[in-house]
């Protein structure tokens, strides 16, 4: 009975991260106010920092709320060991640029089209899975895989719907940039989620440390991109403009909810993640429509969704156990 209540409440938590944070960041992006709008590179450099000091009372958790232990254990385990540490510089970099372009892709894409789009990410982290790790995919997954493409297709096809050329001209080109980011971002998330995943499978370090490490380096990499790209906007108003409640709200789903998400992953199986990504979707395009209104939803929309909510549930399918039972 308690499984069965931990299952349901790893669904919601699930469905809460997944909808909450593309829906608040593109509300954020969007919302016009008075004064310079909060800088992208800015919240992902904040949400490191607020993950690692997450990590840090996890851990800090895990020795008895000892000072000292925590103290003897990060010494150790990332001051004494350089070249573990070092190994996450390559993923951490990656989710740093995987980061910032969802704040280009919310920029300018709705947050269904998103949401459906970002599933491209299975299908990245299958290739890397089979390159990098050598599993093998049954024919389940792969005809998921096709049908992913498939509806992600249909999703971006273009709508008639009537406008002035001006903002059809500036919709197409938005929607553009929106695609690139969201393609970009897809690659990345699965080759950084496949690197990690061997680096863990390979040590027997904590994943709260490996997240500390990564967050370190994230912290890093994000302050150097935000003194590239914004400098001279931190320089005038500072490295917080334009923060206000809505920011924090995402910038803590963002640090917040991938430790959320770890935390809960052991009681939701395939089938369940699927669930939660089905229902996430359908959340974002109700909301999408009735609350943002930036978004109206087509047949070949509504299409390309079923597809890639299909594709989704076939690709966690067990099917009948075999031989070499290996799957991605």
């Amino acid at each position: 009975m308690a499984s069965t209540h931990l299952k349901y409440l790893s669904l919601g938590v699930l469905v809460f991260q997944t909808t909450s944070l593309v829906l608040t960041m593109r509300y954020s992006r969007t919302l016009q106010g008075d004064g310079p709008r909060y800088l992208a590179s800015s919240a992902v450099v904040t949400a490191e920092l607020l993950k690692i000091l997450a990590c840090i009372m996890l851990v800090f958790k895990e020795h008895s709320y000892s000072v000292r232990a925590l103290n003897s254990m990060l010494r150790q385990e990332i001051v004494h060991k350089p070249v573990e540490t070092l190994k996450l510089a390559i993923p951490s970099g990656i989710y740093t640029l995987q980061n910032n372009l969802l704040y280009v892709a919310l920029s300018n894409l709705d947050a269904a089209t998103y949401q459906v789009t970002y599933q491209l990410k299975i299908l990245t982290t299958a290739l890397f899975s089979v390159s990098m790790l050598g599993r093998k995919l049954g024919v389940y997954q792969w005809l998921s895989l096709l049908i992913l493409m498939g509806g992600v297709a249909l999703v971006q096809w273009p709508s008639e719907s009537p406008s002035s050329p001006e903002k059809e001209q500036l919709s197409s080109g938005s929607q553009v940039v929106g695609l690139v980011a969201v393609l970009v971002a897809c690659c990345s998330s699965g080759f950084a989620g496949v690197y990690f995943e061997k680096i863990l499978k390979e040590s027997k370090q904590s994943v709260w440390v490996r997240n500390i490490q990564l967050g370190m380096f994230g912290l890093v990499f994000g302050l150097f991109g935000m003194l590239a790209y914004d400098g001279d906007r931190v320089r005038e108003h500072g490295m917080f403009q334009g923060y206000n409640g809505l920011t924090c709200v995402v910038v803590a789903l963002q640090a917040l909810g991938g430790l959320v998400i770890a935390a809960v992953i052991k009681y939701a199986d395939n089938i369940l993640k699927g669930f939660a990504t089905s229902l996430s979707i359908i959340l974002s395009t109700l909301i999408s429509y009735f609350w943002l209104e930036d978004f109206v939803p087509t047949s070949v929309f509504f299409m390309g969704a079923v597809l890639v909510i299909v594709a989704t549930f076939l690709y966690g399918y067990e099917g009948k156990p075999s031989t070499n039972p290996s799957r991605a």
